[in-house]
């Protein structure tokens, strides 16, 4: 047998595991929640939760974030090993660049930035999940006059549509607004969902007078050539994107490479983490570089 096969069971295996315990978990608060002590209980445990923190050091740069779950500590565990290429390129920004996180999540990256190169963000996160821990950790910061959350999806253009979910949990990705695929272009399992208002990056500036930037990080799991197709002014001026590419998605790969071509950008490279380089799921994920010589 495969290792990878071996490696699959056992995740599979794991998310059951965790799947029972969580049902069985919820089954007790649905019945000591009905109490009144239960109920403080429960509200000092989520409260209790919401209050961890933990505290990094990348290249001098000392930062803090909320750890109320498993998914967030790893995150902030493996803050200098999961993109060490994303890191290195927020590295090269100047004082006084401008740059769009698309797909903020939790605010790792748009915090870096920030704090490592005063670096003007704007934090484009829509799920109502990771928005508290996004501002908390903004604030935890001191970079409330650094980084402005914008919690609107991008899109093509300006619509009324869904936000679909895969999780509920504080922290979590693949979501896909108005699509109901994923990073790999299959269809993908709903978990939660919500309408909601989408626009593009063009009428981001002009409808929101949000600055054009310098910088543009897209990491939205499944949309990005969709994001890229409405954003024909904003990506003739930028200087560089960086942007999460899944080579096995044949329609995202060829219409991000259109449209970075289109905008007058040159690709300059694409990397991952090594603990990406044998996983079945994001093995052909990438993090390429485009940008204007």
């Amino acid at each position: 047998m495969q290792l990878n096969s071996v490696d699959s069971k056992m995740a599979s295996l794991r998310k059951l595991l965790k799947q029972s315990i969580k049902s069985s978990f919820g089954s007790l608060l649905d019945v000591f929640g009905k109490t009144r002590l239960g109920a403080h209980a429960y509200e000092t445990m989520l409260n209790s939760a919401m209050g961890k923190t933990k505290t990094i050091i990348h290249n001098d740069v000392k930062l803090s974030f909320c750890t109320p779950n498993g998914l967030n500590r790893f995150r902030v565990d493996s803050f200098s090993t999961k993109e060490p290429e994303t890191l290195e390129w927020i590295d090269t920004m100047q004082s006084g660049s401008v740059l769009w996180d698309i797909g903020a999540n939790i605010g790792l990256y748009s915090c870096y930035a920030a704090k490592k190169n005063r670096v003007s963000v704007y934090a484009f996160e829509p799920s109502v999940f990771n928005l508290e821990l996004l501002a908390r950790n903004i604030f935890m910061n001191h970079l409330v006059d650094k980084v402005i959350i914008v919690p609107l999806p991008l899109s093509d253009m300006v619509k009324i549509s869904t936000l679909n979910m895969t999780t509920m949990e504080w922290g979590g990705a693949l979501s896909s607004f108005g699509e109901n695929y994923g990073d790999d272009g299959k269809e993908m399992k709903k978990a939660f969902e919500f309408s909601s208002i989408g626009l593009s990056m063009d009428k981001a500036v002009s409808h929101l007078n949000i600055p054009p930037p310098t910088h543009i990080k897209i990491d939205v799991d499944g949309i990005e050539h969709l994001i890229l197709s409405g954003g024909h002014s904003v990506l003739s001026q930028v200087k560089e994107v960086a942007i999460e590419v899944n080579e096995d998605f044949s329609l995202q790969t060829v219409n991000v490479e259109k449209h970075m071509k289109e905008a007058g950008l040159i690709f300059k490279e694409k990397r991952h983490s090594a603990m990406f380089d044998n996983n079945i799921r994001f093995g052909n994920t990438f993090n390429q570089v485009w940008h204007r010589i």
